[in-house]
Parts: structure tokens; sequence; C-alpha cells
């Protein structure tokens, strides 16, 4: 039975019982190219900190896997390692990777399954969650686990993060399925682990009516959005493609630092939709973000606020820098504002930041 109510905050991310059994934990690690995801380490951060015995599970066709499982059996943290190979794992969809989980948690005492809050996890674990008759918990940025009660507290935000809901998975929920915020945990180191490799064949799934027909990645030699630690994102009033291409590019290039965009600029054609940053985009907690010429809706601040540093650069007569009252909701949440047009202010904080 989940519950939800308005509990006194937690003071820790975890909490320990040591005279109760210890969590026994399966985490979903994606991969791309051989390397772990960035978010999947995140989730392997957020299974440690439950304490007691961590899996991994990574899918992959033949071919691809076996650098993969090498290099996941290295990462910190983690205890044991199952891995599955086949054709159908070609492209991780839910209806072929969902009967193999089932069959893992089912043959198995575990206690908590995790992955990152990624676009795949989002299809693949509510479809084990409803095979197995329990309820998923998504985007998860805190916990508490009680292990005498075998209960376990989950904080996440709701109404664009404007708020925070406490969520508490009882006893009569045998295994709490649930994805967590990247940004919300560190990546597990790389190395200093030595986890046992188990081979699990997989589940035969001939009536998949669904079929994946190409993946398009967006290349750059920038750093990755998710992860990147510096972020310079435009709104609409760059005005086009080409404007926003020469204003924000140039001020990512030498900050070594990703390009993101709000909404309206994706609406409006000036970037790709894989930058855009906000409710329905990526989530990022860079240490800088610098937003210019976005106003701030609340779609977008549910997708940065938790950045260390926010910079806004935006122009209206009406705005006042760090007043309660300023009419941008983005110079609200900024740590630093400047009420100015973007088409000086930028080239010449170019200019500064080359000396």
């Amino acid at each position: 039975m989940l519950r939800v109510g308005a509990l006194q905050p937690l003071r820790a991310a975890v909490r320990y019982y040591a005279s109760a059994a210890s969590p026994r934990t399966l985490v979903y690690l994606e991969h791309h190219e051989g390397d772990i995801d960035s978010g999947s380490l995140s989730a392997l951060t957020a299974a440690t900190q439950l304490g007691g015995n961590v899996t991994g599970l990574v899918v992959g066709k033949p071919g691809h896997i076996d650098e993969v499982v090498k290099k996941a059996k290295k990462l910190k943290g983690l205890n044991t390692l199952l891995h599955s190979t086949s054709p159908l794992f070609s492209s991780p969809l839910p209806e072929a990777v969902a009967p193999l989980m089932h069959k893992v948690l089912s043959s198995s005492s575990y206690t908590h399954f995790i992955s990152a809050h990624s676009s795949s996890a989002k299809g693949i674990l509510p479809r084990v969650a409803a095979t197995l008759d329990l309820p998923a918990i998504s985007d998860v940025t805190s916990f508490a686990h009680d292990s005498s009660s075998d209960s376990t507290t989950f904080l996440r935000g709701i109404y664009a993060g404007n708020a925070v809901t406490h969520v508490r998975a009882s006893k009569a929920i045998p295994i709490k399925i649930f994805t967590v915020r990247a940004t919300a945990f560190k990546a597990a180191e790389l190395d200093g682990g030595s986890a046992e490799a188990e081979a699990v064949e997989a589940v035969s799934t001939p009536d998949i009516q669904t079929e994946h027909i190409r993946t398009e990645i967006t290349k750059s030699d920038r750093p990755e959005l998710g992860s990147a630690s510096r972020v310079v994102s435009g709104g609409r009033a760059l005005k086009d493609a080409e404007t926003f291409k020469k204003t924000i590019d140039p001020l990512a290039d030498i900050l070594g630092a990703a390009v993101g965009a709000s909404r309206a600029a994706v609406d409006a054609g000036y970037v790709d939709n894989s930058l855009q940053v906000g409710q329905t985009g990526k989530v990022v907690a860079p240490e800088l973000y610098m937003a210019i010429g976005i106003s701030g809706a609340i779609q977008h601040l549910a997708g940065m606020k938790d950045s260390k540093m926010i910079v806004a650069i935006n122009k209206a007569s009406s705005f006042r820098i760090q007043t309660p009252d300023a009419d941008a909701p983005i110079f609200q949440v900024a740590d630093a504002g400047l009420v100015a047009d973007l088409y000086s202010a930028v080239p010449e904080l170019i200019e500064k930041l080359k000396q």
C-alpha cells in the first residue's frame, strides 16, 4: 500500500537498522557504445545508500555486451552483475526487456529495483511493475529505508517541482520499484569494484508488436547536457536558429559548457529537442547554469533550479535584479542577474572571458 502525506523532512538520505535483514537491490544499468550511462551510475549510488547487497543488470545484443560487462564488473558498490545477451536486446524495447526483468525479480528475494529516470526506463519499469502487480515510483530525489518495518519513504517533486511529496512503500509491497533523478545522486566510481558476473538466459518473446526503426543521436564535441558541470541555455528571445548559434555557441565554447535551450526555443526550431531543459526535457544541476534570453517559465525552472549557480541575462524595463517582485521568474531563482540587451552583453562577456 502506498501512503502519501506531509511527513517531516528527511534528515538523512538513508537510515540503517542493523537488527533487521539488509536490503537486496537490483539496479538496471543502461549503456551506450560500450559505456555505462551516467544516469545509471547515479542509480547505483542510490542503491548503495540502501545498504545490503547490490546486483546490477545489463542487457545487450551479441558482440556488444562483453565490453560493457568488463567495465560494469569494476563499478564501485556492485556485488554481483547479471548479464543477458540476445538479438532482442539490439534496442532495449520495453516489450523485450521487461519479461527478463520479471524473471529475475521473481526468481530471487530482491527488496528494491532501481533505475535512472531515463526515457528507456520510463517505458520499462512501469511495465515490469504491472506484470508483478506492484506500484512504481518515478523521479525520486531522496529516500529513507526502515529495515525494521521493511518500508521505504521516497521524496519526489510534483507540480513542476514546486512541491515535494513523501510516498511511503510499506511492507505490503515486497519489491519497491522506482526510478531516481540522476542529478540528485553522485555518479558511482568506475573503478574499485570486483563484482561477480553471472549470465542470465533471455526470455523468448516472439509476439512483440513493436519494432525499433532507428536511433538518431545528435553528436557534439561539447559536454553531454545531462551531466555537464556548466550549461549555457538560450530562449525564444534569440529570434532564430542562426542567431541562437552565433550568440550561445561562442559563450559555451569559451566556458567549456554544454548548450541547452528553453522549450520555446526548441518549438521555434532554433535547436534540436535533445537540448531542451525543463519539465518535458532534461533535468540538469550543473555547477554553473547561464540563462540567456529566458524568462523562466515554471516548466523550465523545474529542469534547472537545482543548479549550484544560476546566472540570468535578460532585458525588460520593469525588471529589478534580485528583488521579490521582479517580473521575470528567472530573476527570482538566479544567484546573479543582469538586466541588459543580450546582443551586447553576451559579446562583451565573451571578450572579458578571453582576457
